[in-house]
């Protein structure tokens, strides 16, 4: 197994790492809304968070050996259902392959974020 650190993604926040990769595929943590450079949290909408978190996850993967478009599973997390439709409208853009995918609704997520994202996809 291989651990993946990247200073394009936030860096974990516990005792975890960004991802890892073991055999041919990587296995990423949950990324939510923050920078890297700063480690604050970015942006107020869940359009503007679910992006953030996909520019996070693609840098992960990238340091990875993959991208987005070799993911074949996601888990999404959601502060509020009502923001399905308005997330699907970001995610859609940037998960062109429709991976398999799994979304939640969760009573709350690090730092009170409304979106967190994790996946599964080939080296």
């Amino acid at each position: 197994m291989k651990v993946i650190q990247t200073s394009g993604a936030p860096a974990a926040i516990g005792p975890y790492s960004q991802a890892m990769v073991s055999g041919s595929l990587v296995f990423t943590s949950g990324q939510i809304p923050l920078s890297p450079e700063s480690g604050q949290v970015t942006g107020e909408d869940i359009k503007a968070q679910t992006l953030q978190v996909i520019k996070n996850l693609e840098a992960v993967l990238k340091a990875a050996g993959s991208g987005l478009a070799k993911v074949v599973k996601t888990t999404c997390f959601l502060a509020d259902m009502g923001d399905f439709a308005a997330f699907n409208e970001v995610y859609s853009q940037y998960f062109t392959g429709k991976p398999a995918r799994s979304t939640v609704a969760v009573k709350q997520l690090p730092r009170n974020v409304l979106v967190e994202i994790e996946a599964l996809a080939e080296v």
